[in-house]
């Protein structure tokens, strides 16, 4: 262990014994999600650094309290990249926070999940003892690839310490394109044109309030032939790289005017997940969404406490829903799991977590 390990180590088997609850924290970017924060702090920032870096591996490994943007920094200068995208929220984020959050931004239908580029990781666990999983490469993994559950978990099992990662190349051309439509036009551009080989990397459409013609926007990323092809097939109006660069950041740190308005509004922030084929949800009282990921995650401004009957056109859509940023002063339970995945959660803390002293609560409520 290295010495930080080592602190932490001691930190966890000392609030073991006493049954005494640690809140996890990086940078408390991500603060405002999930359930309650309770417990004693437990603060990773001691963890930072790069430990290595190949680039023409395409692997990086990295110390779970190194901020996030030292690491794009890095990655920026050999010409690579976080592909999925991770949301900053705020200043000081952490590679490891990202990591337990599992949140991926504006392209993460497209190159996949944060727990897809999960490679290896350590951790220490409600024993203090320090783990290792997985290695550096795709190939090493040999039985259950318990690394990338650590993915999304939001600490819940326990103290990740050092994390490899898959990276990609920058991809050498990108452009966005618009189209002014409706809600239910997007939806049907978007299901039509995921069925052809297109460089589709992400996607939004939104409209102001109010209106029924919205935008949606379409980028386009990958080799310079195939994206010149494709916008030539599919036309729209080009934005200027500047402005795309400012759309697609706005949308992955939620400082979109959607965002904004819904804030200011005290309204809570729903996140629904839904086949990307479904189409429009209906329910009494509520605005158009803003969509992404091709149709499949649409996001909802929700009074408080008025989210039943989107939360059953979700469910009757074949998705789920929860309140993924409540209003000003207020804290939402956890989105419930299904019976099976439960019982899954239950098996992994216990074997990770047994007296429950990591995060209580955060995750799944009473648990």
């Amino acid at each position: 262990m290295t010495p930080a390990q080592s602190q932490i180590a001691e930190r966890v088997r000392a609030a073991a014994a006493q049954k005494r609850p640690l809140r996890l924290r990086g940078a408390g970017t991500k603060d405002f999600h999930g359930g309650p924060l309770d417990g004693e702090v437990l603060a990773l920032d001691a963890l930072t650094g790069i430990t290595s870096y190949e680039p023409s591996e395409l692997v990086v490994t990295v110390q779970a309290g190194t901020p996030l943007a030292e690491l794009e920094a890095l990655l920026q200068a050999h010409g690579q990249c976080l592909p999925f995208e991770p949301p900053h929220f705020s200043e000081g984020g952490t590679v490891g926070g990202m990591v337990s959050a599992g949140l991926a931004g504006p392209a993460r239908a497209s190159v996949g999940s944060v727990r897809d580029y999960v490679l290896g990781a350590s951790l220490v666990n409600g024993r203090g003892e320090l783990l290792t999983f997985g290695g550096q490469v795709m190939k090493n993994v040999a039985g259950y690839d318990v690394s990338r559950v650590l993915a999304g978990a939001w600490g819940t099992l326990g103290v990740i310490s050092e994390l490899s990662l898959k990276v990609l190349p920058v991809a050498p051309a990108e452009v966005t394109r618009v189209f002014d439509c409706s809600q239910a036009e997007a939806l049907r551009l978007l299901n039509a044109w995921g069925g052809q080989p297109l460089p589709l990397n992400a996607s939004v459409w939104q409209a102001g309030p109010g209106a029924t013609v919205g935008r949606l926007h379409l980028r386009l990323r990958g080799a310079v032939a195939a994206v010149q092809a494709a916008g030539r097939q599919l036309g729209g109006e080009v934005l200027p790289p500047d402005a795309a660069d400012a759309l697609w950041g706005s949308l992955r740190d939620q400082r979109n005017a959607f965002f904004a308005e819904t804030a200011a509004q005290g309204l809570d922030l729903w996140r629904t997940s839904v086949p990307q084929t479904a189409p429009m949800l209906t329910a009494a009282g509520l605005a158009a969404p803003l969509i992404e990921w091709h149709g499949a995650q649409r996001w909802y401004a929700v009074p408080p406490g008025g989210a039943a009957e989107l939360a059953e056109a979700v469910r009757a859509a074949g998705g789920w829903a929860a309140a993924f940023r409540p209003a000003a002063g207020r804290r939402a339970d956890p989105a419930p799991l299904a019976p099976a995945l439960m019982d899954i959660h239950r098996a992994l803390k216990a074997a990770f977590d047994p007296v429950g002293i990591f995060n209580p609560g955060r995750l799944v409520a009473g648990l």
